[in-house]
């Protein structure tokens, strides 16, 4: 298990989807700017994982992890995730964006 994972499923629950990709890359000052970033607060309504990876990658990557994000999880925004008829679960949108995170960082 992913380090972002084990973060955002540890109990008690001390990390959101966002805070959860960027403590498991080890940027504890991202961690605590994306506090507010969960459960569809990132901007844009985008999931607070993706959002997360998108601070931590560079910026001529972003637009190959938003597609492969997309790709796998079927939306970038939480809302569409989450309502999806197959609903991509919140901890697998945490373990994709730490994988993108350690693929493109």
């Amino acid at each position: 298990m992913c380090k972002a994972v084990e973060l955002f499923t540890a109990v008690p629950k001390l990390h959101n989807c966002a805070q959860a990709v960027a403590a498991g890359a080890g940027d504890e000052v991202l961690c605590e700017a994306v506090k507010t970033c969960g459960g569809g607060k990132a901007p844009l309504g985008r999931c607070g994982a993706l959002h997360a990876a998108l601070k931590l990658t560079p910026a001529e990557c972003h637009a190959r992890v938003i597609a492969e994000f997309i790709a796998a999880a079927g939306a970038e925004s939480c809302r569409e995730i989450k309502s999806a008829p197959q609903a991509f679960p919140c901890v697998e949108c945490v373990r994709l964006g730490a994988e993108l995170v350690n693929k493109y960082r």
